[in-house]
Protein backbone atom coordinates (compact mmCIF):
# COMPACT_ATOMS: atom_id res chain seq x y z
CA UNK A 1 0.00 0.00 0.00
CA UNK A 2 1.16 3.11 -0.83
CA UNK A 3 1.89 6.49 1.00
CA UNK A 4 -0.69 9.20 2.30
CA UNK A 5 0.23 12.99 1.82
CA UNK A 6 -2.39 15.20 3.76
CA UNK A 7 -2.11 18.57 2.09
CA UNK A 8 -2.96 21.89 3.50
CA UNK A 9 -5.97 23.08 1.19
CA UNK A 10 -4.83 26.52 0.35
CA UNK A 11 -1.63 24.57 -1.94
CA UNK A 12 -4.52 23.54 -4.02
CA UNK A 13 -5.41 27.10 -5.09
CA UNK A 14 -1.58 27.64 -5.53
CA UNK A 15 -1.16 24.84 -8.01
CA UNK A 16 -4.47 25.75 -9.88
CA UNK A 17 -3.34 29.29 -10.29
CA UNK A 18 -0.02 28.23 -11.62
CA UNK A 19 -1.42 25.88 -13.88
CA UNK A 20 -2.73 28.78 -15.97
CA UNK A 21 0.46 30.54 -16.50
CA UNK A 22 0.96 30.82 -20.17
CA UNK A 23 3.99 28.02 -19.70
CA UNK A 24 4.44 24.75 -21.12
CA UNK A 25 5.74 23.92 -17.53
CA UNK A 26 6.46 25.19 -13.94
CA UNK A 27 8.44 22.95 -11.62
CA UNK A 28 9.02 23.34 -7.83
CA UNK A 29 9.25 22.00 -4.12
CA UNK A 30 6.94 20.38 -2.01
CA UNK A 31 7.41 21.23 1.85
CA UNK A 32 6.05 19.26 5.13
CA UNK A 33 7.08 16.42 7.26
CA UNK A 34 7.13 12.59 7.16
CA UNK A 35 5.85 10.37 10.11
CA UNK A 36 5.58 6.54 10.33
CA UNK A 37 2.05 6.50 9.62
CA UNK A 38 1.23 9.77 7.57
CA UNK A 39 2.73 12.30 5.00
CA UNK A 40 2.13 16.58 5.69
CA UNK A 41 2.40 18.94 2.95
CA UNK A 42 2.26 22.48 3.91
CA UNK A 43 3.46 24.50 1.36
CA UNK A 44 4.26 23.83 -2.29
CA UNK A 45 7.15 26.40 -3.34
CA UNK A 46 7.45 27.48 -7.54
CA UNK A 47 11.18 27.18 -8.61
CA UNK A 48 11.88 31.17 -9.26
CA UNK A 49 13.01 32.20 -12.61
CA UNK A 50 16.42 32.84 -13.71
CA UNK A 51 17.55 36.60 -14.37
CA UNK A 52 17.20 36.03 -18.31
CA UNK A 53 13.60 34.06 -17.93
CA UNK A 54 12.27 36.53 -16.42
CA UNK A 55 10.95 38.04 -19.03
CA UNK A 56 7.27 36.40 -20.54
CA UNK A 57 9.15 36.18 -23.67
CA UNK A 58 11.29 33.41 -23.18
CA UNK A 59 10.27 30.47 -21.70
CA UNK A 60 11.77 26.79 -22.47
CA UNK A 61 9.09 24.28 -24.45
CA UNK A 62 10.47 21.06 -23.61
CA UNK A 63 11.40 19.03 -20.02
CA UNK A 64 15.11 18.52 -21.54
CA UNK A 65 15.67 22.03 -20.51
CA UNK A 66 14.87 21.79 -17.31
CA UNK A 67 17.43 23.37 -15.05
CA UNK A 68 18.55 20.35 -12.26
CA UNK A 69 21.47 22.65 -11.01
CA UNK A 70 19.19 25.67 -10.51
CA UNK A 71 16.02 23.58 -8.72
CA UNK A 72 18.64 21.87 -6.31
CA UNK A 73 20.10 25.42 -5.45
CA UNK A 74 17.15 26.48 -4.94
CA UNK A 75 15.90 23.28 -2.65
CA UNK A 76 19.44 23.96 -0.26
CA UNK A 77 18.19 27.93 -0.01
CA UNK A 78 14.55 26.63 1.47
CA UNK A 79 16.11 24.30 3.53
CA UNK A 80 17.96 26.73 5.61
CA UNK A 81 14.75 28.53 5.62
CA UNK A 82 12.63 25.58 7.72
CA UNK A 83 12.86 24.83 11.18
CA UNK A 84 13.22 21.61 12.49
CA UNK A 85 10.49 18.99 11.58
CA UNK A 86 9.80 20.19 8.08
CA UNK A 87 12.23 19.39 5.04
CA UNK A 88 11.99 19.20 1.35
CA UNK A 89 9.91 16.11 0.92
CA UNK A 90 9.31 15.94 -3.04
CA UNK A 91 9.25 18.07 -6.12
CA UNK A 92 6.22 19.10 -8.68
CA UNK A 93 5.76 19.48 -12.30
CA UNK A 94 2.69 21.09 -13.81
CA UNK A 95 3.19 20.54 -18.09
CA UNK A 96 0.98 21.16 -21.02
CA UNK A 97 -0.54 17.35 -22.13
CA UNK A 98 1.97 17.11 -24.69
CA UNK A 99 5.00 17.15 -21.89
CA UNK A 100 3.14 14.94 -19.51
CA UNK A 101 4.83 11.41 -21.15
CA UNK A 102 8.50 12.92 -19.84
CA UNK A 103 7.42 14.64 -16.80
CA UNK A 104 8.12 11.74 -14.26
CA UNK A 105 11.21 10.84 -15.69
CA UNK A 106 11.88 14.60 -15.21
CA UNK A 107 10.82 14.18 -11.91
CA UNK A 108 12.65 10.87 -10.69
CA UNK A 109 15.39 12.80 -11.36
CA UNK A 110 15.33 15.81 -9.89
CA UNK A 111 13.99 14.17 -6.37
CA UNK A 112 17.37 12.38 -6.58
CA UNK A 113 18.98 15.28 -7.50
CA UNK A 114 17.58 17.32 -4.73
CA UNK A 115 18.29 14.51 -2.22
CA UNK A 116 21.67 14.35 -2.93
CA UNK A 117 22.36 17.96 -2.87
CA UNK A 118 20.36 18.37 0.89
CA UNK A 119 22.34 15.34 2.14
CA UNK A 120 26.25 16.76 1.76
CA UNK A 121 25.10 19.23 3.36
CA UNK A 122 23.92 17.92 6.46
CA UNK A 123 25.79 17.46 9.86
CA UNK A 124 23.59 14.46 10.77
CA UNK A 125 22.74 11.37 10.02
CA UNK A 126 18.98 9.99 9.21
CA UNK A 127 18.17 6.72 11.71
CA UNK A 128 16.99 3.22 10.09
CA UNK A 129 13.09 3.55 10.82
CA UNK A 130 13.04 6.80 9.05
CA UNK A 131 10.87 7.27 5.85
CA UNK A 132 12.98 7.70 2.89
CA UNK A 133 9.86 7.83 0.25
CA UNK A 134 10.15 11.08 -1.23
CA UNK A 135 6.90 12.80 -3.06
CA UNK A 136 6.69 13.07 -7.34
CA UNK A 137 3.72 15.37 -7.38
CA UNK A 138 2.51 15.77 -11.76
CA UNK A 139 -0.47 17.66 -13.05
CA UNK A 140 -2.02 18.48 -16.47
CA UNK A 141 -2.10 22.39 -16.66
CA UNK A 142 -4.92 21.29 -19.34
CA UNK A 143 -7.22 18.41 -17.32
CA UNK A 144 -5.74 19.80 -13.62
CA UNK A 145 -5.36 15.97 -12.81
CA UNK A 146 -3.11 15.33 -10.40
CA UNK A 147 -0.52 12.29 -10.04
CA UNK A 148 1.26 11.62 -7.02
CA UNK A 149 3.92 8.83 -7.06
CA UNK A 150 6.93 8.18 -4.58
CA UNK A 151 10.46 6.83 -4.46
CA UNK A 152 12.67 5.96 -1.74
CA UNK A 153 15.89 7.88 -1.98
CA UNK A 154 18.10 5.47 -0.77
CA UNK A 155 17.38 3.02 -3.81
CA UNK A 156 19.21 4.71 -6.58
CA UNK A 157 17.13 1.22 -8.81
CA UNK A 158 13.83 2.34 -7.27
CA UNK A 159 10.63 2.28 -9.02
CA UNK A 160 7.89 4.64 -8.96
CA UNK A 161 4.90 3.77 -6.06
CA UNK A 162 1.30 5.68 -6.36
CA UNK A 163 0.16 7.50 -3.40
CA UNK A 164 -2.32 9.06 -2.38
CA UNK A 165 -2.79 13.00 -2.14
CA UNK A 166 -5.44 14.36 0.00
CA UNK A 167 -6.54 18.32 0.81
CA UNK A 168 -7.19 19.76 3.99
CA UNK A 169 -8.21 22.60 5.54
CA UNK A 170 -6.03 23.66 9.00
CA UNK A 171 -3.78 21.29 8.80
CA UNK A 172 -1.19 22.59 10.74
CA UNK A 173 -3.22 24.97 13.19
CA UNK A 174 -2.52 22.82 16.11
CA UNK A 175 1.08 21.44 15.75
CA UNK A 176 3.09 21.48 18.46
CA UNK A 177 6.05 23.76 18.51
CA UNK A 178 9.31 23.09 20.72
CA UNK A 179 11.67 25.82 21.54
CA UNK A 180 14.62 25.76 23.14
CA UNK A 181 17.89 28.52 23.70
CA UNK A 182 21.85 26.74 23.22
CA UNK A 183 24.67 28.12 24.65
CA UNK A 184 27.48 27.92 22.34
CA UNK A 185 31.16 27.78 22.79
CA UNK A 186 32.81 26.00 20.44
CA UNK A 187 36.63 26.10 20.36
CA UNK A 188 37.69 24.51 17.09
CA UNK A 189 41.93 24.15 16.74
CA UNK A 190 43.90 24.58 13.39
CA UNK A 191 46.14 22.06 12.87
CA UNK A 192 49.39 23.60 11.30
CA UNK A 193 49.03 21.19 8.44
CA UNK A 194 46.15 22.15 7.18
CA UNK A 195 46.05 25.25 5.27
CA UNK A 196 45.47 28.59 7.03
CA UNK A 197 42.82 29.41 4.18
CA UNK A 198 40.28 26.52 4.42
CA UNK A 199 38.43 27.69 7.07
CA UNK A 200 35.35 26.42 6.07
CA UNK A 201 36.24 23.08 6.23
CA UNK A 202 37.92 23.10 9.36
CA UNK A 203 34.97 24.84 10.89
CA UNK A 204 32.81 21.90 9.26
CA UNK A 205 34.50 19.23 10.64
CA UNK A 206 34.63 21.06 13.85
CA UNK A 207 30.79 21.19 14.15
CA UNK A 208 31.09 17.30 12.85
CA UNK A 209 32.54 16.72 16.61
CA UNK A 210 29.93 18.89 18.15
CA UNK A 211 27.35 17.64 16.41
CA UNK A 212 27.80 14.62 18.08
CA UNK A 213 27.45 16.20 21.45
CA UNK A 214 24.28 17.24 20.55
CA UNK A 215 22.97 13.53 19.23
CA UNK A 216 24.17 12.34 22.67
CA UNK A 217 22.38 15.60 25.34
CA UNK A 218 19.43 14.91 27.68
CA UNK A 219 16.77 16.60 26.59
CA UNK A 220 13.89 17.77 29.35
CA UNK A 221 10.39 18.90 28.20
CA UNK A 222 9.00 21.18 30.04
CA UNK A 223 11.22 19.94 32.68
CA UNK A 224 10.47 16.49 32.30
CA UNK A 225 12.68 13.76 30.58
CA UNK A 226 10.29 11.62 28.99
CA UNK A 227 10.90 8.06 27.40
CA UNK A 228 11.17 8.42 23.93
CA UNK A 229 8.16 5.75 22.79
CA UNK A 230 5.70 7.92 24.61
CA UNK A 231 2.97 10.47 23.44
CA UNK A 232 4.31 13.49 23.27
CA UNK A 233 1.10 14.98 24.61
CA UNK A 234 0.51 12.39 27.09
CA UNK A 235 -1.65 14.16 30.36
CA UNK A 236 -2.61 17.01 28.31
CA UNK A 237 -5.85 18.17 27.30
CA UNK A 238 -6.56 18.07 23.38
CA UNK A 239 -7.42 21.53 21.94
CA UNK A 240 -10.96 21.97 20.88
CA UNK A 241 -12.82 24.70 18.75
CA UNK A 242 -11.20 28.03 17.97
CA UNK A 243 -8.50 27.03 20.56
CA UNK A 244 -7.02 24.83 17.88
CA UNK A 245 -5.53 28.24 15.92
CA UNK A 246 -3.11 28.46 19.13
CA UNK A 247 0.06 27.25 19.20
CA UNK A 248 0.92 24.57 22.01
CA UNK A 249 4.50 25.66 22.66
CA UNK A 250 6.62 22.64 24.89
CA UNK A 251 9.87 24.37 26.72
CA UNK A 252 13.06 22.46 25.74
CA UNK A 253 16.10 22.12 28.25
CA UNK A 254 19.30 20.81 26.74
CA UNK A 255 21.78 18.91 29.13
CA UNK A 256 24.89 18.23 26.96
CA UNK A 257 27.11 15.65 28.73
CA UNK A 258 30.50 16.58 29.57
CA UNK A 259 32.57 13.61 28.95
CA UNK A 260 31.85 11.75 25.11
CA UNK A 261 33.04 8.42 25.64
CA UNK A 262 31.88 5.45 27.17
CA UNK A 263 35.43 4.92 28.74
CA UNK A 264 36.62 6.90 31.97
CA UNK A 265 39.81 7.41 30.78
CA UNK A 266 40.93 9.33 27.77
CA UNK A 267 44.30 9.91 25.73
CA UNK A 268 46.14 13.58 26.07
CA UNK A 269 46.80 14.39 22.52
CA UNK A 270 49.43 17.39 21.75
CA UNK A 271 48.84 18.86 18.27
CA UNK A 272 51.13 22.20 16.91
CA UNK A 273 48.30 24.48 15.62
CA UNK A 274 48.17 27.68 13.42
CA UNK A 275 45.51 29.09 14.99
CA UNK A 276 41.58 28.04 16.24
CA UNK A 277 37.89 29.13 15.60
CA UNK A 278 36.02 30.03 18.34
CA UNK A 279 32.19 30.21 17.63
CA UNK A 280 30.13 32.02 21.03
CA UNK A 281 26.79 32.73 21.91
CA UNK A 282 22.96 31.55 22.49
CA UNK A 283 21.28 30.26 20.01
CA UNK A 284 17.25 30.12 19.58
CA UNK A 285 16.39 26.80 17.92
CA UNK A 286 12.75 25.62 17.32
CA UNK A 287 10.46 22.45 15.71
CA UNK A 288 7.20 21.16 15.04
CA UNK A 289 5.38 18.40 15.10
CA UNK A 290 2.33 17.27 13.85
CA UNK A 291 -0.24 16.67 16.31
CA UNK A 292 -2.01 12.87 15.37
CA UNK A 293 -0.18 11.27 18.75
CA UNK A 294 3.19 12.26 18.09
CA UNK A 295 6.35 10.56 19.77
CA UNK A 296 8.97 12.32 22.28
CA UNK A 297 11.42 10.58 20.21
CA UNK A 298 9.93 12.74 16.76
CA UNK A 299 9.69 15.86 18.62
CA UNK A 300 13.50 15.86 20.28
CA UNK A 301 14.91 13.98 17.17
CA UNK A 302 13.49 17.23 15.31
CA UNK A 303 14.90 19.93 17.86
CA UNK A 304 18.20 18.17 17.76
CA UNK A 305 18.23 18.47 13.84
CA UNK A 306 17.10 22.11 14.25
CA UNK A 307 19.97 22.61 16.74
CA UNK A 308 22.44 21.47 14.43
CA UNK A 309 21.33 22.97 11.20
CA UNK A 310 21.17 26.37 11.92
CA UNK A 311 24.70 26.68 13.27
CA UNK A 312 26.10 25.03 10.38
CA UNK A 313 23.63 27.43 8.10
CA UNK A 314 25.04 30.23 9.61
CA UNK A 315 28.36 29.74 9.46
CA UNK A 316 27.71 28.85 5.77
CA UNK A 317 25.99 32.15 5.30
CA UNK A 318 28.85 33.57 7.16
CA UNK A 319 31.64 32.40 4.32
CA UNK A 320 29.50 33.02 1.24
CA UNK A 321 29.39 36.51 2.23
CA UNK A 322 33.11 36.05 3.25
CA UNK A 323 33.75 34.85 0.09
CA UNK A 324 31.81 37.46 -2.05
CA UNK A 325 33.27 40.08 0.14
CA UNK A 326 36.94 39.19 0.39
CA UNK A 327 37.04 36.86 -2.76
CA UNK A 328 37.68 33.10 -2.60
CA UNK A 329 41.66 33.09 -1.91
CA UNK A 330 42.32 35.62 0.75
CA UNK A 331 45.96 35.24 1.84
CA UNK A 332 46.78 36.77 4.94
CA UNK A 333 45.81 35.25 7.87
CA UNK A 334 45.14 37.12 10.51
CA UNK A 335 43.27 37.48 13.98
CA UNK A 336 39.45 38.41 13.04
CA UNK A 337 35.93 38.87 14.38
CA UNK A 338 32.41 38.22 12.74
CA UNK A 339 29.19 38.08 13.15
CA UNK A 340 26.88 35.45 12.57
CA UNK A 341 23.67 36.41 11.05
CA UNK A 342 21.06 36.36 13.27
CA UNK A 343 17.70 34.55 13.27
CA UNK A 344 14.34 35.27 12.79
CA UNK A 345 10.85 33.89 11.91
CA UNK A 346 7.48 34.81 9.99
CA UNK A 347 4.42 32.97 10.17
CA UNK A 348 2.66 31.25 7.67
CA UNK A 349 -0.99 31.87 7.65
CA UNK A 350 -3.74 29.56 8.91
CA UNK A 351 -0.92 27.95 10.31
CA UNK A 352 0.87 27.59 14.01
CA UNK A 353 4.19 26.71 12.01
CA UNK A 354 6.77 29.73 11.43
CA UNK A 355 9.30 29.74 9.04
CA UNK A 356 12.87 31.01 9.57
CA UNK A 357 15.48 32.79 7.90
CA UNK A 358 18.64 34.76 8.67
CA UNK A 359 20.12 38.36 8.19
CA UNK A 360 23.14 40.08 9.18
CA UNK A 361 22.85 43.16 11.26
CA UNK A 362 23.29 46.00 7.92
CA UNK A 363 20.61 43.99 5.98
CA UNK A 364 17.10 46.38 6.07
CA UNK A 365 13.27 44.29 6.24
CA UNK A 366 13.01 45.21 2.70
CA UNK A 367 16.24 42.59 1.92
CA UNK A 368 14.62 39.79 3.78
CA UNK A 369 10.24 40.54 2.34
CA UNK A 370 12.15 40.11 -0.99
CA UNK A 371 13.92 36.51 -0.02
CA UNK A 372 10.47 35.19 1.67
CA UNK A 373 9.59 36.41 -2.02
CA UNK A 374 11.78 34.98 -4.23
CA UNK A 375 12.58 31.68 -2.28
CA UNK A 376 9.33 30.99 -0.79
CA UNK A 377 6.95 32.73 -3.31
CA UNK A 378 5.26 34.37 0.18
CA UNK A 379 4.42 38.02 1.06
CA UNK A 380 5.72 39.14 4.24
CA UNK A 381 5.06 42.37 6.54
CA UNK A 382 7.67 43.87 7.64
CA UNK A 383 5.59 43.77 11.36
CA UNK A 384 5.80 40.12 11.02
CA UNK A 385 9.37 39.17 11.13
CA UNK A 386 10.42 38.38 14.28
CA UNK A 387 14.23 38.70 15.08
CA UNK A 388 14.85 35.71 17.48
CA UNK A 389 17.89 36.36 18.97
CA UNK A 390 20.96 38.72 20.26
CA UNK A 391 24.77 38.93 18.24
CA UNK A 392 26.54 35.43 18.02
CA UNK A 393 30.30 35.44 17.10
CA UNK A 394 33.02 33.70 15.57
CA UNK A 395 36.83 34.49 16.93
CA UNK A 396 39.67 33.27 14.16
CA UNK A 397 42.52 33.10 15.77
CA UNK A 398 45.81 32.67 13.99
CA UNK A 399 49.22 32.25 16.04
CA UNK A 400 52.04 34.52 14.41
CA UNK A 401 55.43 33.68 13.60
CA UNK A 402 57.60 35.49 16.38
CA UNK A 403 55.83 32.50 18.82
CA UNK A 404 57.20 29.60 16.61
CA UNK A 405 59.97 29.16 19.67
CA UNK A 406 57.64 29.56 22.41
CA UNK A 407 55.33 26.90 20.40
CA UNK A 408 58.30 23.97 20.35
CA UNK A 409 59.22 24.93 24.50
CA UNK A 410 55.68 24.50 25.16
CA UNK A 411 55.12 21.23 23.01
CA UNK A 412 58.39 19.57 24.28
CA UNK A 413 57.39 20.95 28.01
CA UNK A 414 54.27 19.38 27.14
CA UNK A 415 55.61 16.12 25.56
CA UNK A 416 58.15 15.66 29.15
CA UNK A 417 55.19 16.57 31.14
CA UNK A 418 53.07 13.65 29.52
CA UNK A 419 55.94 11.05 29.84
CA UNK A 420 56.34 12.03 33.56
CA UNK A 421 52.80 11.09 34.09
CA UNK A 422 53.19 8.05 32.30
CA UNK A 423 56.25 6.69 34.11
CA UNK A 424 55.08 8.35 37.63
CA UNK A 425 53.75 4.70 38.46
CA UNK A 426 57.54 3.29 37.99
CA UNK A 427 58.99 6.38 39.72
CA UNK A 428 56.62 5.93 42.58
CA UNK A 429 57.52 2.01 42.78
CA UNK A 430 61.06 2.25 42.85
CA UNK A 431 60.99 4.97 45.80
CA UNK A 432 58.90 2.47 47.74
CA UNK A 433 61.34 -0.22 47.28
CA UNK A 434 64.35 1.82 47.98
CA UNK A 435 62.05 3.11 51.58
CA UNK A 436 61.42 -0.54 52.07
CA UNK A 437 65.15 -1.74 51.72
CA UNK A 438 66.51 0.73 53.98
CA UNK A 439 63.93 0.51 56.36
CA UNK A 440 64.99 -3.55 56.56
CA UNK A 441 68.72 -2.27 56.88
CA UNK A 442 68.51 -0.09 59.45
CA UNK A 443 65.79 -2.72 61.37
CA UNK A 444 68.07 -5.53 61.07
CA UNK A 445 71.15 -3.75 61.93
CA UNK A 446 69.43 -2.76 65.31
Amino acid sequence: MGRTYFVEEAIGQYLSDLSTKSKPYVTGLLIGQCSQQRDYVLRAVRTPPKEEQKGDSISPSTLASVDEEWITTHASQVSRMLPGGLLVLGVFIIATPELSKDSQNALRKLIFSVEKSLTKRRLWKPTEEEVSDRAALQICSATKKVVCRTYDVHDPKSSAKPADWKYQSALSASWVALGCTVNVNIHIPLLSTSPNHDLEKNTRNGLNRWSKQIEDSVFLINGQVKDDDTELLEGQKKLRGNAQSSTQLSDVRVLTQLSQGSSPRSTATVQVCSGSINLRGAVKCRAYVHNNKPRVREAVQALKRDIINTLGDRCEILFEDLIINEGPHKKNFEREYHVLPQRLFVPIAGSSVMLSDYKFGDEAAGEIQERFGEMLDQTVQAEDIHIAEEFNTVDICPITDNTDDTQQKQLTKASLLLKLQQNMGVVIAAAVAVFASIFSFNYFSD
